[in-house]
């Protein structure tokens, strides 16, 4: 069980590197999304942050249980968070299926490492 907790946990990880390095630098994908569901942009900066942070207690958690514990919680947070988003302006269930992946995930490992 420890070996399929460290590749979610690793998966994740990578997953929201990606994701909040792209918020954090402004990608194009990120900034027209943020735009599209009516949200400033200082919040998709604020929202990159989190995810890097979230990912970087994951990474640590590695050796530290207690900061993958706090990274998953943080993440799964945010990834409700990016659910309802995606609900309230009616996105796709394509749209919304990779947010709703990562936060099931970070439920998971959260609750793995209870």
């Amino acid at each position: 069980m420890v070996i399929l907790t460290y590749i979610l946990q690793g998966i994740i990880a990578l997953m929201f590197l990606m994701a909040g390095f792209g918020k954090v630098t402004g990608s194009k994908m990120h900034v027209e999304g943020f735009k599209k569901w009516g949200y400033p942009q200082w919040f998709r900066v604020v929202t990159g942050i989190v995810e890097l942070g979230g990912a970087v207690l994951l990474i640590v958690g590695f050796w530290v249980s207690t900061s993958a514990l706090a990274g998953a919680l943080l993440l799964a947070f945010t990834g409700i968070g990016g659910i309802f988003t995606h609900t309230k302006v009616k996105d796709s269930f394509k749209d919304t299926a990779m947010i709703l992946l990562l936060a099931i995930l970070s439920a998971v490992v959260f609750f793995l490492y209870l």
